[in-house]
């Protein structure tokens, strides 16, 4: 599960990893369900960024506020449920971040917030899809989620699942609208290999989405 996330990296970093045009956007350290994140996607055969509602809603739903929120999907069962079926054909995206939080849920009970990152690629991308809603009044709202795997061996001991994360070298495949084999595109998706990702202390005020500073990982010794 990817329940809060950060993005620290310049527009001009994002917009040089993910070969794309980045408009401005604020360093964000403290991402959470229901708020806009920057996405990367095809359209018109070119990639765009651009902010889209972490909250994906099927287009079929009526009224999306009496729709459980959808920030999350794994990536195993997508096949089989048919919310996904045509975005994970035709609507796939990346989800530029520099790290993410995981909640470690020890016996006491005590959930204890972790920043993981990846010190070799301090950019990453998880994988997403998105899908538009228009509601009846006409009104359009694009949401996402993002895709989680099994945890690889850096977490899993603190915590079962993680964000898939997508390679630079796959970011192509992942993102060709001309790929519509779900399972091929699936496919890229699995846990990083050992020695991929580092996990650090963060501040225990990211449980609150209304906290959004650098002092929330500067425990992890990083100012982003």
């Amino acid at each position: 599960m990817c329940g809060r996330f950060i993005l620290t990296a310049s527009p001009e970093a994002v917009s040089a990893q993910f070969s794309c045009r980045v408009d401005w956007f604020p360093p964000r350290y403290n991402i959470a369900p229901g708020q806009p994140i920057a996405v990367v996607r095809v359209s018109r055969g070119a990639r765009q960024f651009g902010l889209l509602r972490w909250n994906f809603v099927p287009g079929w739903v009526r009224d999306p506020r009496r729709f459980a929120r959808l920030f999350n999907a794994r990536a195993e069962s997508l096949l089989g449920k048919p919310s996904f079926h045509g975005a994970i054909r035709y609507r796939r995206c990346l989800v530029p971040a520099t790290g993410y939080y995981l909640w470690e849920r020890p016996r006491d009970g005590k959930g204890r917030p972790w920043l993981v990152r990846c010190d070799k690629a301090p950019l990453i991308a998880f994988a997403g899809l998105w899908e538009p809603w228009l509601g009846a009044d006409g009104s359009e709202v694009d949401g996402a989620l993002i895709l989680t795997v099994d945890a690889g061996a850096d977490v899993s001991g603190f915590a079962d699942r993680m964000p898939a994360i997508v390679s630079a070298d796959d970011y192509e495949r992942w993102l060709d609208p001309d790929c519509q084999s779900s399972g091929t595109a699936l496919g890229l998706l699995r846990p990083l290999a050992a020695g991929s990702l580092v996990v650090v202390p963060a501040d225990p005020r990211v449980g609150n989405a209304a906290n959004d500073d650098p002092a929330l990982i500067a425990a992890a010794g990083t100012e982003g």
